[in-house]
């Protein structure tokens, strides 16, 4: 009976554990090679953490801490092999300010860029993205493991870094960024 439970126990932690990736390993090295995925960022980790939490902690229903969930599936990069295009939200300090405060994201919609990809230990990617027109936004690094869940880390010009995680997915038929 002890054998059967352990059994028992086993295959559901196995099969919880092979539910929790996103993709399999073949599909997270086809859309790497094939230049054409989709970072979904699910949570944003500022790098003024502090300045942050402070003013998010005063507000209704607030959270503190150094991480920032997102909701929704708005947020995203999408890399095709002429394009890279994102829509991702800013937390943190600017030292330049914006002239329209309705629009502090990160948007980015470039076809002139620099795309290169190292495959490290373990199956995992780094890609490094450097837009070439674009003032704002000076590179993007994503780090993708074999399942499928992905870091991005953008460092800008005017503002302080910002770290997303998140998962990556395949491009839908008509998949288009709200700007």
């Amino acid at each position: 009976m002890n054998n059967l439970k352990s059994f028992l126990i086993a295959a559901a932690v196995f099969t919880a554990v092979q539910a929790s990736a996103q993709t399999d390993k073949e599909t997270t090295v086809k859309l790497v090679e094939a230049k054409n995925l989709v970072f979904n960022a699910t949570m944003a980790y500022p790098l003024a953490s502090a300045d942050i939490n402070a003013v998010l902690s005063k507000m209704p229903g607030g959270q503190s801490g150094s991480a920032i969930q997102l909701s929704g599936s708005q947020y995203q990069l999408v890399i095709e092999k002429d394009k890279v295009e994102a829509f991702l939200p800013y937390y943190g300090r600017a030292y330049i300010a914006n002239r329209d405060v309705t629009d502090s994201g990160i948007k980015l919609k470039s076809s002139d860029f620099s795309y290169l990809t190292e495959k490290k230990k373990k199956g995992n990617y780094v890609i490094t993205i450097k837009p070439k027109n674009d003032r704002e936004v000076q590179s993007m690094t994503l780090n993708i493991s074999q399942s499928g869940y992905a870091t991005l880390s953008v460092n800008s010009n005017n503002r302080q870094p910002i770290t997303f995680n998140g998962y990556i997915s395949e491009p839908s038929k008509k998949e288009e960024l709200s700007k």
